[in-house]
């Protein structure tokens, strides 16, 4: 695969308070595309950043209702990735790619 192809697997760090915490754990969040598999997630991850992953467990956000000028509308769903790295292995995302 190429690295274009792990860029849209891949959408973007989810740099939240939780994602914080499990950072403690070795484990890192991100953005994925909805039709991303487990399998192609870690080879995305494995292969943009050099780094061992021990697992990915992902997880679908609902987009909420918000009111926008006296509008409702619906935001978009999302799906994460929390991806657990191998004992030794470090990944700081924070710092940009």
């Amino acid at each position: 695969m190429s690295k274009e192809h792990f860029y849209n697997i891949i959408r973007s760090p989810a740099i939240t308070e939780k994602g914080t915490l499990v950072s403690e754990h070795n484990q890192i969040v991100f953005n994925v595309a909805r039709d991303a598999t487990k399998p192609a997630i870690k080879k995305a991850i494995e292969g943009l950043f050099g780094v061992k992953v021990k697992s990915v467990n992902t997880l679908i956000r609902k987009g909420k209702q918000r009111r926008f000028k006296g509008q409702l509308a619906t935001l978009s769903d999302v799906k994460r990735a929390y991806v657990t790295l191998e004992e030794g292995q470090r990944l700081d995302v924070t710092t940009g790619l």
